[in-house]
């Protein structure tokens, strides 16, 4: 894949050891732990990974950085190098971390919202932190999953220095530690609200053939709130 086409994917490498240990070490890995990395680029995280882990697997869906981990990594005991989307692969892991290119922010938080796991600790565009942590009116479909499904801890933020090629934006290293899970149908219904977020929630319930009496709307609602009503439509 050439280095253009990576750029439009949201792919910038991470280049800097020193916040790779870092990454690893607040994913607190123990040696019980079996570890997802999707993603796994030139390959910076996996051997620290390996280093501490019971097993890792590693996913890659770029076919020349995939053999290009073969022939760098495939050495590692306790380590399995896969091929392919690991979004759509059934992989039993209790930490999940990853440097996901930022195009698979959104869909890695829905995909782990729908998982039983320990801890995931992963990378993405400061915008898109913030956009997790919003309330009120900058509150997004997204920000209400994630809120309902993690405890979210921002762990570190990396410049766009440290990556190559440098991105145009900061990123952030997030912690998320599993409060619930939900499904995939409950994550579209959350979608479909939002599509009506300037209505009252007594006038999006009736969109849905639904009776909820209330004047308010969703930014005015907590996570838990909106996820109830979602529930009900």
């Amino acid at each position: 894949m050439s280095k253009n086409r990576r750029q439009r994917l949201g792919q910038h490498f991470l280049k800097s050891q020193n916040i790779a240990q870092k990454i690893v070490d607040s994913a607190q890995i123990t040696p019980r732990d079996i570890i997802l990395e999707i993603g796994t680029g030139p390959g910076i995280l996996t051997p620290l990974l390996c280093g501490v882990a019971k097993s890792v697997t590693t996913i890659e869906a770029d076919e020349s950085l995939y053999s290009d981990a073969i022939l760098h990594l495939s050495k590692i005991p306790n380590l399995e190098i896969m091929y392919g989307d690991g979004f759509d692969l059934d992989v039993d892991f209790t930490i999940f971390v990853s440097n996901l290119p930022y195009s698979e922010s959104k869909r890695a938080i829905e995909w782990l919202a729908q998982k039983k796991f320990r801890q995931a600790v992963i990378m993405v565009q400061q915008e898109f932190a913030e956009k997790l942590l919003a309330k009120g009116r900058k509150m997004h479909a997204i920000s209400v999953i994630a809120n309902h499904c993690f405890d979210i801890e921002k762990i570190l933020k990396v410049g766009k220095n440290n990556f190559a090629p440098p991105p145009k934006v900061d990123s952030v290293v997030l912690r998320l530690t599993p409060k619930m899970q939900i499904t995939k149908t409950l994550i579209d219904s959350v979608e479909k609200l939002f599509s009506y977020r300037r209505k009252t929630i007594s006038n999006i319930a009736k969109s849905f053939g639904k009776s909820i009496q209330s004047d308010k709307r969703l930014e005015e609602l907590a996570p838990d709130e909106i996820i109830k009503i979602a529930k009900q439509l």
